[in-house]
C-alpha cells in the first residue's frame, strides 16, 4: 500500500507545559481551529437531510433532522487531535449519542465494524466499539453554536480518542460490516484505526 506524504503538518507550536500530559506525542498545541477537508464543503440542508444506519444493505434506522434533535441530547467536554499534528484542548460540543440511535433503532449487538459516509462521498471506517458506550456522537453544537459548515456543519461525527479524520464531516450514516474495510483516507495509506496516543498516523505505524 501507498503511503501519503509525510508533509502536510503544521509548524506553529505553543508551549503549555501545565496541559502537556494532554497532548499526545508528536502533537502540538493549537488555539484556533484548522479547517482541513478531503474536499469542498457541501450545502447541506437540515430540510432534506437524513441519518441512516445499514446492514447488509438493509436499512436498520433512518431519522430525519426533526427526529434526530428529539433524541437524548447530550453534552462533550473533550480535547481533540488532527493526524496533521494539531491538539485542540477544551472543546464543547453537543448531539445525539451513537448509543442513542441503536436504541432507538432498537440495536442491542451491532456488528463488529462500521464505515461512517458523508456528503461529497466521504468514507472512514472505525470499529464499533469505538463508538459505543459513549464514546462517539454526531454533533451539531460546538463551542454553544451551530457547527460551521467547515467543520462539519450541520452535523458530524466526533469519535475524540482517535485522530479526528475519523471523526467524519457532514455525515449521512453508518453502514456496519462484518469485516474491516478502508475508507477514503485509509485507502491513500493512513491507519486503519488512528490511535493518537500510539501514533498510528500512516498504514505501518
Amino acid at each position: 500500500m501507498g503511503i501519503i506524504t509525510r508533509g502536510f503538518f503544521g509548524n506553529r507550536r505553543q508551549k503549555d507545559d501545565e496541559n502537556a500530559w494532554r497532548i499526545p506525542p508528536g502533537q502540538y498545541l493549537e488555539r484556533g481551529f484548522p479547517v482541513l477537508s478531503a474536499g469542498p464543503t457541501p450545502n447541506v440542508d437540515t430540510a432534506t437531510w437524513t441519518f441512516r444506519i445499514d446492514y447488509n444493505g438493509e436499512d436498520l434506522g433512518v431519522w430525519d433532522w426533526d427526529q434526530m434533535m428529539a433524541l437524548p441530547q447530550t453534552d462533550v467536554h473533550t480535547d481533540i487531535h488532527c493526524v496533521t499534528k494539531w491538539s485542540k484542548l477544551d472543546t464543547d460540543w453537543r448531539g445525539v449519542l451513537i448509543d442513542d440511535f441503536l436504541a432507538d433503532a432498537g440495536i442491542d449487538e451491532p456488528p463488529e465494524f462500521m464505515m461512517a459516509y458523508s456528503d461529497g462521498g466521504y468514507t472512514t471506517n472505525l470499529p464499533t466499539a469505538d463508538v459505543i458506550d459513549g464514546k462517539g456522537m454526531l454533533a451539531h453544537t460546538f463551542d454553544g453554536a451551530p457547527l460551521e459548515p467547515s467543520h462539519g456543519g450541520p452535523i458530524r461525527m466526533v469519535v475524540p480518542h482517535l485522530y479526528f479524520w475519523k471523526s467524519a464531516k457532514w455525515i449521512r450514516g453508518i453502514r456496519f460490516m462484518d469485516a474491516d474495510s478502508p475508507g477514503f483516507w485509509e485507502a491513500y495509506g493512513y491507519h486503519m484505526y488512528g490511535d493518537p496516543w500510539r501514533e498510528q498516523r500512516y498504514y505501518y505505524d
